[in-house]
């Protein structure tokens, strides 16, 4: 049974070193390939040797990688499957805890290889760099941890994406209630949310379990590494060569500095428009005019052939990449019960292909997900001619600038989903919700860095730190009666659970983005043929030079900050 929406894809190469009919639930099978790689690498005398030994260990990677993928996508597509779920998990707890020490002796006997000093170095030294910071973090102890992490993390998306409640005689899922946030009806909003709301509370005690064992193993696996704390060990494990905790610190800092003024003048703007004495909760994300929702599309089809005219109008390129996502079944869009929530894109390693996995219910959110997936869709392309494995990922500070700058490039050509006053009032809608993000990205940050950095600290005590950050980044918004919902709200930040400190990097993206929008707004042809040059880089050059080529500066202090910051709030006084 098949439970992935795409066929057999073929792979972009024929294999030459891993057969075609390997049976992926059998490490028996796996391991001689592994075993093959060690013996060779002795026999690899010349540069053109060890390039190609580096091809066979990247033909292995893709094939292994794009079977973990498709077993991933298979889960969060069904949820409710025990055979997805017996098989993600099979691979998760039999298969990849042996790859580890594998792939760690491989990378070791690269490191150590007589040869490897006269690679060319512009072409090998991010390879290199990247190798060596595996082989200095690995410890064999620290894999089953990894494996628990890993399972911990499924609990916790199978207890979220489980959630439903019922609303007016109809059981929905929570993604499916958040179009009840922008009923013009305040009564029917504040039910919607207080459903929602409460039905997550329901479930706090068991996350706060979950997490607290993830904290556990996360302090462990630093304390194994020889690390003070995870905080540090995790910019490492990152591969944050480019910037330090202390540099995030400074983020957080400018952000309360340029765009919290920012933000209360939003809050104070759209209070006064709703005629109300306090922002409530369930007053977000309501037009503040009480025009009805957008509604972008009814059906999920509906928002691909929009999504199309965008690409065909933005580049002919991206256009055509877009239409072999849709005939290859590289989609599965719509909202429905039993299936993850969120949205992702995901790359088939060995295809070279991009598979995008969103939760569309008919909102505006829906068409800024479809444009940003497919920012990240059109990198995975861009990189299709690179053999190494290693390059064809980026690191994520820019694959977010991939994709958050098609959310602000794609936006120029919204009328492909509304008429004249609506796409106003999506690109508006857009544009407030860039500098709403920022201070929940700070928040978010800013709390792992308090997690992390107070090894055995109380429930309480995380709370209280939260509840502060909530203060400094919350805005203008009265949570009077709802104290325990927003000392809670992180619960619902699945960075937290499954990737932590994965979150800043969409901060420094998003300063990234607006700066090759800004770029855009002076020379389109210039800055999205900039924009395309760094893609195809994949993760071959460093992050300060991967920026550089698109045109942006890699810094995220006060000073990058504030002309953005006065850019989007010019275009937001013209869209009013």
């Amino acid at each position: 049974m098949n439970l992935l929406p795409f066929e057999n894809l073929p792979a972009y190469k024929p294999r030459s070193f891993v057969p075609n009919d390997i049976n992926w639930n059998d490490w028996s099978q796996i391991a001689p390939f592994f075993d093959q790689l060690e013996s060779r690498a002795a026999a690899a005398k010349t540069v053109a040797d060890l390039e190609r030994w580096l091809l066979d260990w990247s033909e292995l990677n893709a094939a292994i990688d794009e079977e973990g993928s498709k077993r991933y996508i298979a889960m969060t597509c069904h949820t409710d499957s025990p055979e997805a779920e017996k098989s993600y998990l099979q691979f998760v707890e039999q298969i990849e805890p042996e790859l580890k020490p594998r792939q760690f002796k491989l990378s070791q006997i690269f490191i150590a290889h007589p040869a490897r000093p006269q690679l060319p170095k512009a072409r090998y030294e991010v390879f290199d760099r990247d190798t060596n910071l595996h082989v200095e973090l690995f410890r064999p102890e620290n894999v089953p941890l990894e494996t628990e992490e890993a399972r911990l993390s499924q609990q916790y998306q199978k207890l979220t994406g489980a959630l439903t409640v019922q609303f007016r005689g109809e059981e929905k899922t929570l993604v499916q209630m958040g179009r009840y946030l922008e009923e013009p009806d305040r009564a029917v909003r504040q039910e919607a949310w207080e459903l929602v709301a409460n039905r997550r509370l329901q479930e706090a005690e068991k996350i706060e379990d979950i997490f607290d064992q993830l904290v556990k193993l996360r302090e462990q696996i630093a304390k194994n590494a020889g690390f003070k704390n995870y905080l540090e060990y995790a910019f490492r494990a990152r591969g944050r060569f480019d910037y330090t905790p202390a540099d995030c610190v400074q983020f957080h800092s400018a952000i309360e500095k340029e765009i919290m003024p920012a933000l209360r003048e939003l809050q104070a703007e759209r209070r006064e428009q709703l005629k109300l004495k306090a922002l409530r909760p369930w007053d977000l994300a309501v037009d503040p005019l009480n025009r009805p929702p957008l509604r972008p599309f009814e059906q999920v089809d509906g928002m691909v052939s929009s999504t199309q005219k965008i690409f065909n109008q933005l580049d002919h390129a991206l256009g055509q990449s877009f239409q072999q996502m849709q005939d290859l079944r590289l989609l599965d869009l719509a909202n429905r019960k039993g299936k993850a929530p969120g949205g992702y894109q995901s790359t088939l390693s060995e295809s070279r292909l991009p598979f995008i996995f969103m939760n569309a219910v008919g909102v505006q959110r829906d068409v800024e997900t479809i444009l940003h997936e497919a920012g990240h869709a059109f990198h995975a392309l861009a990189t299709r001619g690179e053999d190494l494995y290693a390059y064809r990922g980026a690191p994520i500070e820019f694959c977010e600038v991939a994709s958050m700058s098609m959310e602000l490039l794609g936006n120029e050509f919204i009328e492909n989903f509304y008429a004249a006053p609506e796409a106003k009032r999506a690109r508006r809608d857009h544009l407030e919700g860039i500098l709403e993000i920022f201070p929940w990205i700070a928040t978010v940050d800013a709390f792992q860095h308090w997690i992390y950095s107070h090894p055995g600290h109380s429930r309480a005590e995380r709370k209280a730190a939260w509840e502060q950050l909530m203060n400094r980044f919350g805005g203008d918004v009265d949570w009077t009666g709802y104290e325990s919902i927003r000392a809670n709200l992180w619960h619902r930040q699945l960075h937290i659970f499954l990737h932590p400190f994965y979150y800043v990097e969409y901060g420094i993206a998003q300063l990234g983005a607006l700066q090759v929008w800004a770029n855009s707004k002076r020379d389109k042809a210039k800055a999205l043929a900039a924009y395309k040059q760094a893609l195809a880089l994949g993760g071959s050059r460093p992050l300060p030079e991967l920026f550089s080529t698109a045109g942006c500066k890699f810094e995220f202090s006060d000073t990058t900050m504030r002309p953005l910051v006065n850019l989007v709030q010019t275009e937001l006084s013209k869209l009013n």
